[in-house]
């Protein structure tokens, strides 16, 4: 791990322009924002774009994974010095990601997005503010994408530039990604034309996990096969797919398949076509924090819909779908 600081502005040329991130014109400057920060490239030029977009009210939040040793201790330093720089409030804790991932019996990235879930709950609480920024980007959604095809998810699924989830100790978080119009080299020459530091990840040049082999290997090979820039075709379908998805939820909406409680209500679903039935099952578990919803997940889930059925369903990460009483809800595992 290496600090990299951006060359000085005669080595590069021009000023690279203002990025545009149309999400900020519709950001309030006086609401409070979480700020999710690990001090690599993405997340740094996150954090300096909100603060020059005018947004004031920032609280950075730096999650320790403990993954790479001294290397994780110096990145919290260096996101401290950063939101002190820029006058930020700070939070900061430390999980043992690997050892999470033994005890819950996931993967390092399941169990990683896990606490920081949980940990963007804890400093929602503190700071009553559920809204947390993100910095994926244009090319992070490609891979998310390609990796949900591969592995047989539900539909089209890319990430979403806002999304509410139900994390594990019941809090309700909007997750916010303005950059996902944005490629990873438009902030780092974003950041190097402004001579501003970040951290930089040595593991990312890696291929020991599944995201730097789709990044290194898979998306490269794509786009020498197809003659062109494979990230921005993939992109540009999960942007694509957005459409039919509101119309879905409007769909949803309107068959009033949730109860006062937010619980499914079976004699509502019952009435549904089965692509609407799966649809309803697919976005429920989604907006309850799920990880990895597959097609065999969502139709082990609509044999809920049947009374001789089975009474419950096991998720990932140890929670369960279950029937009662004419309604299917999710029941949430205890925390270890």
């Amino acid at each position: 791990m290496r600090i990299v600081a951006g060359l000085r502005l005669g080595q590069l040329g021009a000023v690279t322009p203002d990025l545009p991130i149309p999400w900020l014109q519709n950001a309030s400057p006086r609401s409070r924002w979480l700020v999710g920060v690990s001090g690599g490239a993405d997340s740094v030029a996150l954090l300096h774009l909100l603060v020059q977009g005018g947004l004031r009210k920032l609280v950075v939040c730096h999650l320790d994974h403990r993954l790479r040793g001294r290397a994780s201790t110096e990145d919290g330093r260096f996101v401290q010095r950063l939101a002190a720089s820029l006058g930020l409030p700070i939070e900061m804790q430390r999980v043992e990601v690997a050892r999470l991932a033994r005890d819950r019996g996931e993967s390092l990235e399941t169990a990683a997005r896990w606490a920081r879930h949980e940990f963007f709950a804890a400093c929602a609480k503190r700071h009553h503010c559920r809204r947390v920024v993100l910095a994926h980007h244009a090319d992070d959604q490609a891979e998310t994408v390609l990796w949900n095809l591969l592995r047989g998810s539900h539909g089209l699924k890319g990430m979403r530039e806002m999304q509410e989830i139900a994390t594990a100790s019941a809090t309700r978080l909007e997750l916010h990604r303005p950059l996902l119009g944005l490629r990873r080299a438009d902030l780092r020459a974003w950041l190097t034309a402004r001579h501003l530091r970040w951290r930089e990840d040595a593991s990312n040049g890696e291929t020991a996990t599944v995201r730097n082999r789709l990044r290194l290997e898979a998306i490269p090979l794509l786009s020498a096969i197809a003659g062109r820039d494979a990230s921005a075709m993939l992109a540009r379908a999960a942007a694509t797919a957005e459409e039919p998805r509101e119309i879905l939820a409007w769909a949803l909406d309107h068959a009033r398949v949730l109860d006062p409680q937010g619980r499914l209500h079976l004699p509502a679903m019952r009435l549904l076509p089965p692509p609407l039935q799966r649809a309803a099952i697919a976005h429920f578990l989604q907006a309850h924090g799920v990880p990895e919803i597959d097609r065999a997940l969502v139709a082990r889930a609509v044999c809920l819909l049947d009374p001789a059925g089975p009474p419950a369903v096991n998720l990932p990460g140890g929670a369960r779908l279950r029937r009662r009483e004419a309604r299917v809800f999710v029941e949430k595992s205890v925390a270890l």
